[in-house]
């Protein structure tokens, strides 16, 4: 038995999918195929690689991909993704999809061409940063001939992707729209996210119905994208709603308990 798990972009609320993996442990069910997007992608990896909920839940805490403090916004100049490959690299030391114990695919926007493409072989951590390259903050990613960003540029929550793979899906959605007031858009960051995460629920909200089970937390609509100081509550958010819906939406042949 085949069984997909999707995960969404979403920055810091990335943490929420980590949740869900302690939900999965826990619940003794065990996943084969893999899909993802911006955060969903780094997750994806590192859960394909072989890492558990533990383990990822320290990378992230370490990790300073989306911490905006750190970089001058109003300034000229992105931020290089790629200087992040040694990070990576120390975990995912093996750098190749071929190595991974989970299928894994992961998306990435080719910028120059304006197409999707579907990461599935070959070198694994600069499809990652690639994919997790957040437009108008990092710069793109050259891999081959071209350059990629975000993935959630185009496909924030692939599906589609293992439709045809698994026997079922869990699809963990992080993107959640709630209305805000002016006064919540200081940044001009924050302008940019709102903006890009407005085009992308609609789409993604039409791929729900393809999931045999869905995670999509409301309460993570009051995380932004660089909001790193509530990683552990945002990860609790996901862990209590994975848990929830998996033993709702149970499907016997999902566990092997």
């Amino acid at each position: 038995m085949k069984l997909g798990l999707v995960l969404s972009g979403g920055g810091m609320r990335g943490a929420a999918h980590i949740g869900v993996l302690r939900a999965l442990d826990e619940q003794g069910i065990e996943v084969t195929h893999v899909a993802g997007s911006s955060s969903g992608a780094i997750v994806g990896a590192l859960y394909a690689y072989g890492y558990d909920w533990v383990d990822i839940l320290d990378f992230f805490r370490r990790l300073h991909l989306w911490d905006i403090k750190k970089y001058a916004l109003s300034k000229t100049g992105f931020i290089d993704a790629e200087k992040f490959y040694s990070e990576f690299n120390q975990f995912l030391k093996n750098d190749s999809f071929e190595g991974l114990h989970r299928n894994l695919v992961i998306t990435a926007t080719d910028i120059l061409m304006g197409t999707l493409k579907y990461f599935k072989s070959g070198e694994l951590i600069k499809p990652v940063l690639a994919s997790a390259a957040f437009p108008g903050v990092f710069s793109p990613v050259k891999i081959g001939d071209s350059f990629f960003i975000d993935g959630g540029a185009m496909n924030n929550f692939p599906v589609e992707a293992l439709q045809h793979q698994c026997d079922h899906i869990i699809g963990v959605y992080a993107n959640a729209i709630t209305p805000i007031t002016i006064g919540d858009l200081e940044h001009s960051h924050q302008i940019v996210e709102r903006a890009f995460k407005l085009r992308t629920v609609q789409e993604d909200i039409q791929k729900f119905p393809d999931c045999d089970v869905l995670i999509a937390p409301s309460e993570l609509s009051r995380f932004g994208t660089f909001d790193k100081k509530p990683m552990f509550e945002i990860f609790d958010i996901g862990y209590r709603a994975g848990l929830a819906a998996l033993k709702k939406e149970r499907v016997d042949a999902m566990s092997h308990s």
